[in-house]
């Protein structure tokens, strides 16, 4: 049943207009149907289905959200833009500028459609690549404006030894140039605590996040990272961190108490992995939580050789929460907006006057019933409509549904 994009409406006067935009009959997920009023990037008024539409003005843009759940935008807080949608390609990764411009564009256009207004993308830096990656990356999060937050995370091969020169002077660059966190990946480098040293020291001289990979299998190593980042701001965030599931509980468990008392933040990617095909394990939700660690959701891989399926789709990732790692819907859901916003440093959102207008509205009247069947979509940034998905189910006429009264969309059954 394929999604087809369409383009988001405009208000009367054939113009976007951010400063008055009513969104009508939408149902949050304590039930109440309301109308919500956004204005100049915000949520300016939230009031019971139809009492907002005579004080809205002739010329407020309306969007009829009958039928459709109203929820804080998800944000996407770990994507690789750089090597997304490249599974299919032939012989070694293309690193040509415009090439990537056109992966990261489409990639970050696929990820808004599923609903994320706000991305943190994790591009290599140095070795064949120099900063060219980057760059293009760079140049995306320009061209994106107006329709999504993408933000970067440099990330240098080696920062230890002879090439660890060179890997420093790098990061160095791509700060120079605009990437907003540092990061990488220090079980990679051959001294992974010199790694995480020059990532943090780095970080502090520039006042900038720290984002790294790390499959967090061996504790002595976790609990060196924790102890040498513990209270540095603007904060450390850690990812996936598979390896955790794979240790012995009690381990695990103190591992976990050490990455709380940092106050570290653990991104997992319940999709897939990223960086490595055999790294498919996703790290343990509910230990982390329990231990007080605040736990963010991302996709990972988006269709490359790490996930050649992956749909870089922020609800399907909170799908997989639920169904698979036990979590009720509404902290599912959380990791991939409210946690996941946290992580990337954004404001909260809620649905409240007052708060940031990022939302997502999704056909259906549940959380647990959206996550399950998140078909069409409506997704606003700052206050207006930026993407619409819209399905359409149809099946054949049939005795089957006759009579039953069964919810149906369409135009009709197929002849």
């Amino acid at each position: 049943m394929p999604d087809r994009q369409q383009q988001p409406p405009h208000s009367s006067s054939g113009q976007t207009d951010t400063a008055a935009l009513l969104l009508c009959g939408a149902r949050l997920t304590d039930g109440r149907a309301v109308d919500v009023r956004l204005g100049g990037g915000r949520i300016e008024a939230v009031g019971t289905a139809g009492s907002l539409a005579g004080a809205s003005g002739a010329l407020a843009a309306k969007v009829d959200l009958d039928g459709y759940l109203l929820l804080p935008a998800p944000a996407e807080a770990h994507a690789h833009s750089d090597t997304a949608l490249t599974a299919d390609g032939d012989g070694p990764l293309a690193y040509d500028d415009q090439e990537i411009q056109r992966r990261a564009t489409e990639a970050a256009l696929l990820q808004l459609g599923h609903g994320a207004t706000a991305l943190r993308s994790h591009v290599r830096v140095g070795d064949v690549q120099g900063l060219d990656a980057l760059a293009a990356v760079l140049q995306v999060r320009r061209s994106l404006r107006g329709l999504a937050e993408l933000t970067t995370v440099a990330m240098p091969r080696v920062l230890t030894g002879a090439a660890g020169a060179d890997g420093l002077a790098m990061l160095r660059d791509a700060l120079k140039m605009g990437a907003s966190a540092v990061g990488g990946c220090p079980d990679a480098d051959p001294d992974p605590t010199g790694y995480v040293e020059a990532v943090l020291e780095l970080a502090s001289e520039h006042g900038c996040p720290v984002d790294l990979h790390t499959d967090a299998a061996d504790p002595a190593r976790l609990a060196r990272l924790a102890a040498m980042a513990g209270g540095l701001r603007p904060g450390v965030t850690l990812g996936p961190c598979g390896g955790l599931g794979r240790l012995p509980a009690e381990v695990a468990s103190r591992a976990a108490d050490q990455l709380a008392a940092a106050g570290m933040t653990v991104v997992c990617l319940p999709q897939g992995g990223c960086g490595s095909a055999d790294l498919r394990a996703t790290a343990p939700v509910r230990l982390l939580r329990s231990a007080g660690v605040r736990v963010a959701a991302g996709s990972g891989a988006l269709r490359d050789v790490s996930n050649p399926v992956g749909r870089g789709d922020p609800l399907e990732a909170a799908y997989l929460l639920a169904s698979r790692h036990g979590l009720r819907p509404e902290d599912a859901y959380g990791a991939v907006s409210c946690a996941a916003r946290a992580a990337l440093g954004l404001p909260e959102v809620r649905v409240e006057a007052g708060f940031p207008a990022e939302l997502l509205a999704v056909r259906g009247d549940r959380l647990d019933g959206v996550l399950s069947l998140a078909y069409s979509r409506i997704v606003v940034h700052r206050g207006r409509v930026v993407a619409r998905t819209s399905a359409v189910r149809e099946y054949c006429n049939s005795a089957a549904a006759s009579g039953l009264d069964l919810p149906r969309q369409g135009r009709g059954g197929l002849s």
